[in-house]
């Protein structure tokens, strides 16, 4: 059984921390049922979704992804990069300990899950507003016994490594190759986001199918081109917070 676990969104959710994009106000409702409509969608792909309670005093709460990564082994928790987003972690080491045994990461390493990507035993770590070198080092240290390679990447103009490319399949990653240094990349095909919808490259692929934003349609069709079944979701609301559909949950 796949496990996904998310989070129902904070009533401060207009609080929430803004980096590279205008912040707009954000229709609590609307965001609630999008985010509804995503845990169904999950649910439809055989997820049993374990759904946590709102925290109020966390406004990026709902971005669970961010507190932690999960691998087959172990389960890494890890240091947000903003101040206001450290507590998030408690709840969900507490929800993932049954499943995983638990790694860490302290001080003076700060990583937001949305800049770590998983690609066979290697670990892509994107050197960003929220994600240090210290972070790359010390889960290199973490996990060596596990046999993976950690690897910092430079990125630009993009909050996350996962807003500028995310995997699709094994040998396939969705890709915005303006915001990130793809000489990482080379072994893997590409599909590159349609040039008009620069925010595309975040999907979630789960059992198979792909969970994906309506909002990019010409990048969706590349997709399907490839031989991706598409599951889509409205998420325009929560992307106001700079979210994405990989943001709101945790596959185990």
């Amino acid at each position: 059984m796949t496990i996904a676990v998310t989070r129902k969104i904070s009533p401060r959710f207009n609080e929430c921390e803004i980096t590279h994009i205008e912040r707009t106000p954000i229709d609590l409702d609307v965001a609630r049922a999008q985010h509804a409509d995503y845990v169904k969608a999950l649910s439809s792909l055989g997820c049993q979704v374990i759904e946590l309670t709102e925290e109020a005093d966390l406004p990026d709460s709902v971005f669970v992804e961010d507190a932690a990564f999960i691998l087959p082994e172990v389960a890494v928790i890890t240091r947000p990069g903003a101040d206001s987003r450290k507590a998030e972690t408690e709840t969900i080491a507490t929800v993932l300990s049954p499943h995983r045994p638990l790694l860490h990461v302290k001080e003076p390493a700060t990583v937001d899950g949305g800049d770590v990507l998983i690609l066979g035993k290697n670990i892509y770590i994107g050197r960003s507003s929220r994600s240090n070198q210290q972070a790359v080092d010390q889960i290199q240290d973490l996990l060596k016994e596990y046999g993976y390679t950690v690897i910092g990447v430079e990125m630009h103009d993009c909050l996350h490594l996962k807003t500028a490319l995310t995997k699709v399949d094994d040998q396939t990653v969705l890709i915005n190759p303006n915001w990130v240094d793809t000489s990482h990349f080379r072994q893997f095909h590409w599909i590159e986001v349609d040039a008009s919808e620069p925010f595309a490259a975040n999907c979630l692929p789960v059992n198979w199918q792909i969970i994906y934003p309506t909002s990019f349609p010409r990048t969706a069709k590349k997709l399907v081109d490839h031989g991706c079944k598409i599951i889509p979701v409205q998420v325009d609301e929560l992307a106001k917070a700079e979210g994405a559909v990989t943001c709101c949950s945790l596959i185990l």
